[in-house]
């Protein structure tokens, strides 16, 4: 009974231990964890970049808004499609 006790044991050690590596799936897991993490690294950069765009265009709305409240514009005289350029942001105040 000890024998077979023995072999059964060895052969569950022996199972487990070759389970263990020598496939390389260490290595080919460690490299998808890199690269998804280079992928976001890539992803949080472009956040940044989009956020000072936004940052840049609110500034540039501001600073227009600001120019034609100095330059104290006729608004009900300005024709709509001009407005509208103004609006969206295609045309600035000259």
């Amino acid at each position: 009974m000890k024998k077979l006790t023995a072999a059964v044991m060895m052969a569950a050690l022996t199972i487990s231990l070759a389970a263990c590596g020598g496939k390389g799936d260490d290595k080919l897991g460690s490299n998808v964890e890199a690269a998804a993490d280079n992928r976001a690294d890539a992803l949080e950069a472009a956040a940044d970049n989009l956020e000072d765009q936004a940052e840049a265009v609110r500034t540039s709305g501001d600073q227009q808004a600001d120019a034609i409240d100095d330059a104290d514009v006729n608004a009900q005289a300005m024709p709509a499609d001009q407005k509208a350029a103004l609006i969206n942001g295609s045309e600035k105040l000259r």
